[in-house]
């Protein structure tokens, strides 16, 4: 029986279990708090707590029947947390394991002024947790390739969708119009992450993908457009360089690319939601944007 064990089964990881419940015999995922492990449970997953420094007895005895494995967790100033405690021998905890999915950020490839980017090009990382991200794509693939088990690294643009949105930041009040001439992101819909995993499975692939949405846009277009399907008016714009924000947003600001996804289509996966027009309308219309 297959079995899937997700490190980190939060928001990302919830959305990827959704796409296999079908197709995958036994789904597992850790959590660090009995609270969102309920939450699983509810969801279908069979949840496990992992503090990020030790694995219990009771979560070592369900890695040695897991076959396919995700990584949602960030690495920190240590490296990949899974990967210390098993001192990169996947094998020792999994030996059924046969694919590996880790989920990056298409952060690690820099600033690029605006132009485009994919699979091939060379990364440089500005932030510290970029360069922490292509450290551990690095690790992760020696893990895997030690293991004989294909890596697929998911480069994730801004994930949004269900709960976590431009509506929810309108109606908190906290959305901002931040103008900064040039300037472009990508993006994607929760859901598109699931289903991007499953394809990957279904191929048994390995490789990098560049998991990410057509149409890099300017950020106040995407607030804009949402404030206009609320009926509201959008907030005042505000200029980048005089703009209060804190260190990390301000460093999101400091790369500017364009990403492309045309490795993912040209292997035949099918975006559910190629644009931010159409996803925040079907959020809208199926009033779906608020829960999670």
């Amino acid at each position: 029986m297959s079995q899937l064990m997700i490190f980190g089964a939060g928001y990302s990881g919830k959305a990827i279990a959704k796409s296999l419940q079908d197709t995958i015999g036994r789904i597992c995922g850790t959590t660090r708090s009995a609270e969102h492990a309920q939450k699983l449970l509810s969801l279908g997953i069979s949840p496990f707590i992992f503090d990020g420094d030790t694995l219990s007895e009771t979560l070592r005895r369900e890695l040695a029947t897991v076959t396919h494995l995700v990584q949602s967790i960030a690495p920190g100033k240590t490296g990949d947390p899974l990967l210390r405690i098993c001192s990169g021998d996947l094998k020792s905890l999994m030996p059924q394991l046969q694919w590996v999915a880790y989920l990056s950020t298409v952060g690690v490839y820099g600033n690029h002024d605006g132009a485009w980017v994919d699979e091939e090009t060379p990364c440089k990382p500005v932030s510290a947790r970029s360069l922490e991200r292509v450290q551990a794509e690095q690790t992760w693939q020696m893990a895997s390739d030690g293991a004989d088990a294909p890596l697929s690294i998911l480069r994730l643009s801004g994930i949004y969708g269900p709960g976590r949105n431009g509506f929810i930041n309108l109606e908190k009040g906290t959305a901002r119009r931040l103008i900064k001439p040039g300037q472009v992101f990508n993006r994607i819909r929760v859901e598109d992450i699931g289903a991007a995993t499953a394809f990957l499975i279904s191929q048994n692939v390995g490789g990098i993908f560049n998991v990410t949405d057509d149409e890099p846009a300017p950020p106040q277009d995407v607030v804009t457009f949402a404030a206009k399907m609320m009926g509201i008016a959008p907030p005042p714009e505000q200029a980048f360089e005089t703009a209060e924000l804190s260190a990390m947003a301000r460093s999101f600001y400091g790369e500017n690319k364009r990403v492309s996804n045309r490795k993912l289509r040209d292997m035949g996966y099918v975006f559910h939601y190629p644009d931010y027009r159409l996803a925040l309308r079907q959020l809208w219309e199926s009033d779906s944007w608020k829960d999670e």
